[in-house]
């Protein structure tokens, strides 16, 4: 074939069919998992912030803090499950910046692909990441005395409601990485939201407690929602006027900042 040939042929607009499309996403997200498994160092610094909060309010502060009616670690414990998948979703934001920075973005950009392939790829990886963080972290809470007392489906439908706000929370990294285009930006930027929704909700003390004019914040944000509906699922209780609120946001947020995504990852390779 003459190099005119070949490049018409690349010229030409290739038909992306939901098969194609299935394929760029398993391809993108292979890649990702591999960079993980190349760097474990990662997967281990997002395991160990969890372990040392978890570790600090369970032996340091916990004996300070009194919850009528239920032990501190299972009060403390879905809180602390959260910020694991939260800090897991944040290495989106660097990993979508550091791309940006080093042209492989551009080299994407020149593939016949599905464009939300690569953004798609990186948050499932990034899932991926978080579960296993996640599952560490539930074994430490066991050891370090946390306890299940409701049925095995309802607990599993608390993790699930868990991975489920933190794969939407990746798509809201996702955004932080493509807007800010610098690794370290996007790691510091990152770190505000989680910051914000992790201190102001009731993951680590009852809402009850804190000032008047945060109350209502706290109340009525993401991460209080599905903390709540989470202990609810773990040790039983009234759990539905939280749970639908929970899904509601979780659902909201990937819908809005999907798109979010998709348009400032259109304007990057443009």
């Amino acid at each position: 074939m003459t190099d005119l040939a070949h490049e018409r042929l690349l010229s030409q607009p290739i038909a992306l069919t939901p098969r194609l499309a299935l394929r760029d996403l398993k391809g993108i997200t292979k890649r990702n998992l591999l960079r993980i498994i190349r760097t474990p160092q990662l997967l281990f610094m997002t395991i160990v912030q969890p372990v040392i909060v978890l570790l600090l309010f369970r032996y340091v502060l916990g004996g300070a803090i009194r919850i009528p009616g239920v032990n501190y670690v299972d009060f403390v414990i879905p809180g602390i499950f959260l910020e694991a998948v939260l800090l897991g979703g944040m290495t989106t934001a660097l990993a979508l910046a550091q791309d940006l920075q080093m042209g492989m973005i551009d080299r994407f950009r020149s593939l016949p692909m599905a464009r939300s392939a690569f953004l798609a790829g990186r948050t499932l990886a990034d899932l991926c990441r978080s579960l296993f963080a996640l599952i560490f972290i539930i074994g430490v809470g066991v050891l370090a005395g946390f306890r299940f007392h409701n049925s095995v489906g309802a607990c599993l439908g608390g993790v699930g409601l868990i991975i489920l706000f933190g794969y939407s929370f990746t798509w809201v990294y996702a955004a932080v990485g493509l807007a800010v285009k610098d690794p370290q930006t996007a790691q510091l930027a990152a770190i505000l939201p989680m910051f914000i929704l992790f201190f102001a909700s009731s993951a680590l003390v009852p809402v009850a407690t804190m000032p008047g004019w945060l109350q209502s914040f706290a109340r009525n944000q993401p991460a209080t929602l599905v903390i709540n509906s989470v202990r609810a699922l773990f040790e039983g209780g009234p759990v539905f006027h939280n749970l639908w609120q929970a899904v509601a946001w979780c659902v909201g947020i990937f819908i809005v900042f999907f798109f979010v995504s998709l348009n400032l990852y259109r304007k990057a390779v443009a």
